[in-house]
């Protein structure tokens, strides 16, 4: 069967047919689906039957795997599985997997474990398209700016808080990070510009935390424009694959207490590079343990 890839909105999204993420790699699949990560930024596959295991296989597809997160214990005994589970935490809140370190991941992928039996959708917004979108004033400036991200804030805290998610909390936090981004990411594969924001995004560099987040919040409602994002509904059996480098995602806590889990599992990035040229820093904190820098992420 060859492959097929057909566009599920205008700016983001597509679904694949063809390819079993059973197989060994071959370089040509691997190639046809990193060109449609390249164009559609998020990848849905449908009827996927993959444990872990076959899950960090099909995520190795695209590189070299970080571990589960620099805090948070990987799941079920695995070094590269991060659950996203209901019961601890809920992701509901726009932002890029592991900003906080110096190379966040390039890619993300998240499979179907327990499904919901309404809402509990993921959303993923093309940060590209939000880029495109600036006016030239704007835009000018957030080609200039850099910005600071830290895990200090969870962006999986809810509102009402158990145990569980107070316990969540601590480990997630229990060792601090931060890391200086540009606000505009330039796509090492594509030469796309980006915004880089999002949840772990605190404060601009030279700016009051006022300042900082009145205009964070102006570039941000770019980002979650309607048409630039996908609002996947999930069902049993589905892996996603996004582009962690040029989106941002949310998951909707709108499925009242019916459990939802997510295995997750990242590829390791590059260093982010700004319209500038200048390389992402880490100020705080050693994620060495959690991702190596390749020396090119492709």
């Amino acid at each position: 069967m060859p492959v097929s890839i057909r566009k599920l909105t205008g700016r983001i999204g597509a679904v694949v047919e063809g390819v079993d993420l059973t197989a060994p790699s071959d370089p040509l699949t691997v190639t046809t689906l990193r060109d449609a990560l390249n164009e559609h930024k998020a990848l849905v596959f449908d009827d996927v039957h993959l444990d872990n295991t076959g899950q960090e296989r099909a995520a190795g597809w695209f590189g070299e795997l970080t571990t589960a997160h620099p805090n948070v214990p990987a799941a079920d005994g695995t070094t590269n599985v991060l659950a996203v589970d209901s019961e601890t935490s809920k992701a509901n809140e726009w932002h890029t997997d592991v900003t906080f370190v110096v190379n966040p991941p390039q890619v993300t992928t998240l499979r179907s474990i327990v499904t919901t039996p309404y809402g509990g959708e993921t959303l993923i917004a093309n940060a590209a398209a939000a880029y495109r979108e600036l006016p030239e004033p704007l835009r000018g400036l957030a080609d200039s700016l850099r910005v600071v991200h830290t895990n200090q804030y969870d962006y999986a805290r809810p509102s009402a808080t158990t145990a569980q998610r107070q316990e969540y909390d601590k480990v997630f936090v229990s060792t601090p990070y931060e890391a200086e981004h540009p606000v505009v990411g330039v796509h090492p594969l594509t030469g796309e510009r980006g915004l880089f924001i999002g949840g772990f995004a605190k404060r601009i560099v030279g700016l009051s935390s006022n300042d900082s987040a009145e205009l964070l919040r102006i570039y941000q409602s770019y980002v979650t424009r309607p048409e630039n994002i996908l609002r996947w509904a999930w069902s049993p059996n589905q892996l996603l694959i996004f582009d962690n480098r040029i989106t941002q995602h949310y998951g909707v806590d709108n499925y009242d207490d019916h459990p939802r889990r997510l295995n997750r599992v990242t590829v390791a990035g590059d260093v982010p590079v700004g319209v500038d040229g200048r390389r992402s820093e880490q100020l705080v904190g050693d994620a060495s343990h959690y991702s190596k820098v390749p020396a090119v992420a492709a």
